[in-house]
């Protein structure tokens, strides 16, 4: 399964009456237009904020679970790895959540590293509950409930400050998330209130989904209507896709994956939107393929691998594979999430469900609360009607919507970075 992740990142590399919100500098300026290119396309550096090429940083293991049996087909997880991303003076500490699908060291979050340390923070930054290591390691049950994937990101925040205590110096703490990371910020801050280990000063949430499940229902249809002929074409379809992908990426110059050579290489493939779109879907499929296998394999099979059948290092995963990209994140939802809830608390309905599992849930904590900001875009193509509206309406002055960026792609323009930073550093700094 980790040869569809890898999969999965190329791919997405190519296509990759309240008071008023905090507005944009009237000099804002971002260059692509359609959401979707938006999303995938990394800005050229002319746009770009400069950061540091190198920042101090220590990696290490924490283990919530020590005397988890990890299963063979997974032989090479042994722990859950994090980063710190230290400064050589007393300062404030932020846990970063990356998104959906992401460790801790994908790109993005070593760029948000490098953001936060050039604005004087020290950085611990957590893989998403989504992602195969974070579910071999360190979930207590099945990833994809907000509530609970934000007790395991909790605890794992908890056992990595212990770990790493000792080599900083910490005068408060702050937490931010972007995309899955930045609905799950909303949920861990809310537990952090009623434990108290932290006591984060300021939470930002950056481009999340207010529904999880309407968000990732967007972006399967963004495959499921794209896709030409039909999903009974996809099997043919994607075998071309891959096959253009792995060709042009055998052309790629020392250095490969960069923003400005995943730019060449876009302008040479030149994909319709139609294309684009379905690309982006795709790549949400996958990342959900990952972790529905690997929650699989965890509990026991019945889902995608039958019951019973050992997996080892060296099992062919192809077939299983097949099945969970096949396999979306709704259907994961509907056909075991829910009725695995559901069994453990007889009664609830899946309309339940999904609406305690929302950021609408929590709408008078965050509209209740000051240490609370947003960052988000008005063509993020995870939204849903609506959502702009209602966020601005929730968050007030303390949310800066920006008109074009798609999702998260101007998260490295420096009007947007200068608003991460200056909300983080908040009023006093």
């Amino acid at each position: 399964m980790k040869r569809l992740l890898a999969l999965a990142l190329l791919l997405l590399s190519f296509i990759a009456v309240a008071p008023a919100a905090a507005a944009p500098p009237q000099s804002y300026f971002y260059p692509f237009v359609n959401p979707y290119e938006a999303t995938v396309m990394e800005l050229p550096k002319e746009f770009e904020v400069r950061l540091p090429d190198k920042v101090p940083i220590y990696e290490f293991v924490v283990r919530p679970f020590p005397k988890r049996e990890i299963p063979e087909v997974f032989w090479y997880e042994n722990g859950l790895i994090c980063s710190l991303v230290y400064q050589d003076h007393k300062a404030p500490l932020v846990f970063l959540v990356a998104g959906s699908g992401s460790r801790f060291d994908v790109p993005r979050m070593l760029k948000l590293q490098k953001v936060l340390y050039q604005a004087g923070f020290h950085v611990i930054s957590v893989t998403s509950p989504t992602h195969m290591d974070f579910v071999v390691n360190a979930a207590s049950g099945l990833p994809g409930i907000a509530t609970d994937d934000a007790k395991d990101l909790y605890r794992v925040m908890d056992l990595a400050y212990q770990k790493v205590r000792d080599r900083v110096d910490v005068s408060y703490f702050l937490l931010a998330g972007y995309s899955l990371g930045g609905f799950d910020a909303a949920f861990v801050a809310k537990l952090d209130d009623q434990q108290h280990r932290f006591n984060f000063r300021r939470v930002l949430l950056i481009n999340p989904p207010i529904c999880l499940y309407d968000s990732v229902s967007a972006l399967d249809r963004l495959l499921v209507d794209n896709v030409p002929g039909g999903m009974d074409n996809f099997d043919n379809w994607f075998r071309g896709v891959f096959s253009q992908t792995m060709h042009l990426a055998e052309a790629w110059e020392p250095g490969g994956l960069s923003g400005e050579s995943m730019y060449r290489t876009y302008k040479r493939m030149q994909p319709s939107e139609s294309n684009l779109a379905a690309l982006i879907g795709l790549t949400a499929r996958m990342n959900a393929a990952d972790m529905i296998f690997t929650a699989d394999v965890m509990n026991g099979g019945g889902y995608i691998v039958p019951r019973n059948v050992r997996l080892t290092s060296t099992t062919s995963l192809t077939r299983y594979a097949i099945v969970a990209y096949k396999t979306s994140f709704v259907d994961y939802f509907e056909q075991w999430l829910f009725p695995h809830y559901q069994k453990m608390e007889p009664g609830l309905t899946r309309e339940d469900l999904l609406r305690r599992e929302t950021l609408r849930a929590l709408e008078g904590y965050l509209k209740g609360s000051k240490k609370f900001g947003l960052i988000h875009n008005e063509d993020d193509i995870i939204l849903v009607s609506g959502d702009i509206e209602y966020l601005e309406r929730v968050f007030g002055d303390r949310a800066w919507i920006f008109p074009s960026g798609g999702h998260m792609g101007n998260m490295f323009h420096p009007d947007v970075v200068s608003a991460i930073t200056g909300f983080l550093k908040g009023k006093e700094e």
